[in-house]
This record gives structure tokens, sequence and C-alpha cells, in this order.
């Protein structure tokens, strides 16, 4: 017992640890006490090491932060990052006019007016920041007129912004039929007595459909360079039943424009695109194609097969090296034109050669140098046609009755259908605004969002997909009547930019046969409306197609419209 008793002695009960921890927390707090009087006696002195380490040891002993408290900063922050995408749209440099939206709702579109010394007066200035020098460029390269231009190349997305609300995306049964019904048959509701829907936001549907051939779904056929055509492999008997199917539906379609039913329509291969148009429409009298890009091997097919063609965008000096002497690739020329009869060119084309054989042997050139001149000076000649191979200034035109042989020739041209890579065995994408055989209806899906600037709130419309030439006009049409303002940007398909370039061209050369008068320009203009008012487009549509004279046709990237002012365009 006496054992045990030892050997309680020696633990500590807990009473006893606790008042042990007690007496040392005072010893503590008093020689902080102590400290802090030495401190304060101290006050007026230098800090050293040691009192700086204290100090921080005090700091690091206060309380610490609850990290699992809410924080209205955070909130503030948070909404402030998530209107800061939405602003991206609607800035100076996608909306080209600029917006002062200060501050009552909405925000007015200012369109600065043309200023040819702008540039120059802008030079003279000594301090300018770069967002001055932006505007005044932007201002320099903007154009204004009443009317809206036409661009004649595809386009691959569209925006549109609105201060006010713009026509609703999701349709009730009512308007998605009318407007079904008004595109399917050539339908203007507002100009016919019928009993269709003709809201806005029916009109703008009638605006998205268009008109594809052939179409199938799980292929991208236009863009047709698109990564989701790669490893897609097609059967002979599902090509060859593709070629019959295209081959019938080409030749209905290019029946309806020969009889002005379909004003244009799109040919769109691997390699090339071609741009179909009916007489009347670009100035041209005669029905006519556009071709771009080209290679020296598919002009030397047109020439073998008698079709004469003319280069609008060519450069002089590539056109005189490049000329084999029978076809004249002119950039001022708007209609191939031969030079001399081929049985006579080729004649005095051989004549000059053996000229300049006999000259060189006279001076005692051997036989194995003369031959090794002329295969240099025939490999000179064929780099300087091939130097603007698959670029914009190798489009060619076609015009009047060699449109006929070139259509022939695309029916039986074993370019057209590529039989390797990608697409292998799928003809061209056959793409029209009017119905024609085995064509199969195609809807360009738009998307709605709201955006917000400084406060105010804009409504945007977003638009993906094929959208073609005469889809701008209807639209702007519509808005034009419903909207006092509104701005758009736009975004081209590259391969399809010279379609414009060479329409503007055309309009604009000095020997051109339709500019050669006012008033030859004006009935010219009435004369390719009246008989392309059976077309299926709405009279708006055909006129803007059909216009001449400045400012006609554009390449169009941004566009605004402020009621009273007119259209502001780059």
């Amino acid at each position: 017992m006496s054992g045990e008793a030892e050997l309680a002695s020696k633990w500590t009960r807990p009473d006893d640890f606790i008042r042990l921890q007690l007496l040392k927390q005072k010893k503590k707090r008093l020689a902080a006490r102590v400290s802090n009087n030495n401190n304060n006696k101290r006050a007026d002195l230098q800090l050293d090491e040691t009192d700086k380490t204290k100090l921080l040891e005090a700091k690091l002993a206060q309380k610490r932060k609850n990290p699992f408290a809410k924080s209205t900063d955070d909130a503030k922050k948070q909404k402030i990052d998530l209107d800061l995408p939405n602003k991206e749209p609607v800035t100076a440099s996608s909306c080209f006019v600029r917006e002062t939206p200060t501050r009552p709702p909405p925000a007015k579109f200012l369109l600065q007016k043309f200023d040819p010394q702008a540039f120059q007066k802008l030079l003279h200035q000594p301090h300018i920041n770069a967002e001055e020098e932006d505007d005044a460029d932007l201002a320099a390269r903007q154009k204004h007129t009443t009317h809206l231009p036409v661009d004649w190349c595809l386009k691959s997305r569209a925006r549109f912004f609105c201060p006010t609300e713009l026509p609703a995306i999701q349709l009730k049964t009512s308007q998605l039929a009318s407007g079904l019904t008004s595109f399917v048959r050539c339908m203007d509701p507002q100009r016919t007595e019928s009993t269709l829907d003709i809201s806005d936001a029916t009109r703008f549907n009638q605006c998205t459909y268009y008109w594809q051939h052939p179409h199938l779904p799980w292929l991208t056929l236009f863009p047709r360079n698109a990564k989701e055509n790669n490893g897609v492999v097609i059967g002979e008997k599902e090509r060859k039943a593709l070629a019959e199917e295209w081959d019938y539906s080409f030749r209905g379609l290019f029946q309806l424009l020969r009889a002005r039913q379909c004003p244009y329509f799109y040919v769109c291969a691997n390699s090339f695109t071609v741009l179909f148009r009916a007489a009347g429409v670009g100035g041209r009298a005669e029905s006519h194609a556009l071709v771009t890009p080209s290679t020296r091997g598919m002009r030397q097919a047109l020439r073998q097969e008698g079709i004469e063609f003319s280069m609008p965008l060519k450069n002089e000096t590539a056109g005189s090296n490049g000329n084999d002497g029978s076809f004249t690739e002119d950039t001022n020329s708007t209609s191939s034109v031969v030079q001399e009869p081929p049985e006579e060119a080729a004649p005095l084309a051989q004549e000059d050669e053996d000229d300049d054989e006999d000259w060189l042997e006279s001076l005692g050139v051997d036989e194995r140098e003369l031959r090794r001149i002329q295969s240099s000076h025939a490999r000179k000649q064929q780099a300087a046609e091939m130097r603007e191979d698959f670029s914009d200034n190798s489009l060619l035109l076609i015009d009047g009755v060699e449109c006929q042989g070139f259509f022939s020739y695309l029916l039986n041209a074993k370019s057209a259908i590529s039989t390797v890579g990608r697409l292998a065995g799928v003809p061209p994408t056959l793409l029209s605004p009017v119905a024609f055989p085995k064509a199969t209806m195609q809807h360009l899906v738009p998307r709605s969002k709201k955006v917000r600037l400084d406060g105010v709130d804009y409504f945007s419309v977003d638009i993906k997909g094929v959208i073609m030439p005469t889809f701008l006009p209807s639209v702007v049409e519509l808005f034009c009547e419903t909207r006092e303002m509104f701005s758009s940007t736009l975004a081209s398909s590259i391969n399809t930019l010279a379609f414009s370039k060479a329409t503007q061209k055309l309009l604009e050369s000095p020997e051109a046969p339709q500019s050669e008068g006012d008033e030859e320009d004006a009935a010219g203009h009435v004369f390719g409306e009246q008989n392309l008012s059976e077309c299926g487009l709405l009279p708006s549509v055909v006129g803007s197609i059909c216009r001449t004279g400045q400012h006609a046709v554009g390449l169009l990237e941004r566009v605004c419209y402020q009621k009273g002012e007119g259209f502001a365009w780059s």
C-alpha cells in the first residue's frame, strides 16, 4: 500500500495542472504589462530589432479574418466582369459610326460627314492619341449614300445591333407558317391581299431561307474545305447517283436563269466558284458568268473549247506577258475580243518563230543551243501566265452566247467533281435564292441576345451560315421601315471577294457600253428591273441588284443606318 501511495504522489492531478497553467498565464500577462510600460517610456527612442520583432508578433496575434464570411466587394467585381464580354460587339471597331450613349437611352448614332482634308488636318496636329487616330482613319474610309450597295460575295456571318428591340426569334405557329408560305410562293404579304401574318418576325423569317443542291446533312457543302469533310468516303454507286441528280438540277437552274425566272445562282466547286447572273443584273445586257479563281489549265481548256473570256482584274503588264495572241485579257475590256482569227494568227506566229530561228542559225548558233533557248523562252512565258493563278486577278468573265458554251463545259468537265481529297465524288454545291429542280430549302438560324454599353442596352441578332447577296437588302428594307437606326457587321467568304471587285470595276469602266450616258443607264436599269419582275424577289431587292452607276456595288464589312441621314458603310 505504501508503494501505491508513493506512485500516486508522483502523478499531477488535473486540478493541480490547471492551477499551474493559470499561474503561467498570469506570469505572461504580467511580463506583457511590464514590456508595454517600458515601450511607452521609450517611445521617443529608436526601435531596435528586438522591439520590431515584438511588434510583429503582436500584429500576428490579432484576430484573423473569417475566410467564410460573405463579401460584398466580390459580388460587385463579379457583376462588372459579367458585363465586360457584352461590351465587345458595340465598339468603334465593330460599329464604325460613333455612338453617344450618355444619359437618356436610346443612344444616337452620329454620321460624320466625309471631309477629304480631314487626314491632312490630322497630320498638322501636334498631339494625337491612338483613339483619335483610329476614328479619323475610320471616318476617311467610310462612305455615305442614300441607298445600300450590293455585295456579290457570299457572307458567312452577319450581326445586327439596334437600340430598340429587333424582330423576335422565337416564332409563333402563325408567324412560322406565314414566313414559309411567303418564301416558297415568292409572295410579298404587304402588297398582296392574303390572310398571312405580316409582322416583323414573319418578314424577317422569310429572309432567312435559301435553296441548295445537293444536301447531305453529314457533310459541310459550303465552305467545301471544312475540317468536318475529312475522311468521308462515298461509294461508286452513290457517286453515280449524285452526278445524275446534279446534272438534272444544274440544267433546270440554268434554264430558269435564261428565262429570267432566277436572277443569279452560285456553283461552288472544290477549286473554283462560279456566279451566274441573268440579263439585266449588274448592268449587263446579257446573261453572264464570273469564275474565280482560275488557273492556266482551266483557261487553256476554255480556249480549246472555243469559249471566249476576259480577265477584268488582271494587271496590264501580266496580261501582255501572258497573252498567247488568241484571246484578249485586258483589264479595260468588258468582253473577250479575238485580236485576229485563229487561223490567221497561228501562221503569223509560226512565221515569226521561223524568222527568229533563221536569224540565229545565220549567226552560227548550234542547234542544241537553239533548242535550249526555245525551251527557256517557253518556260518564261508559262511562268508569266501562271503568276496570278488562284488569286482575285485571275477572275474570268464569260458574257453573252459564250455563257451557254461554258455551261456545257461545266456539265462535262472532269475537274468540276473532284475524285480525290475532301468531298471526293460529291458534285459542286448549287445555291440559289429561288426554287429549282431537286433543291432543298435551307434555313439560317438566328440567335438574339442583349448587350450593355455605358448603361444602355442594345439588342443584337447573330446569323451564321450561307448568306446570299439578296439577304442584306431584304433585311435592311425591313429595318428601315420599322427602326430609327441600326448597324451591322459582316464577315465575307474570301474566295468570293473577286465577284464584287470585278462587278464594281466593270460598272466604272469608261469603255463599258452600259455607261455611255445617264439616260441610257436609267433606261437599262428600268429594262432589267422590268424583265426580272417575275424572278421571285421583292421589287426593291430586284432594283438593288439591277442598279448601275456610282456606289451600286461595294464590299461591305460595316453598315450603319440612321433615318433621315441614309447609310454609312465601309
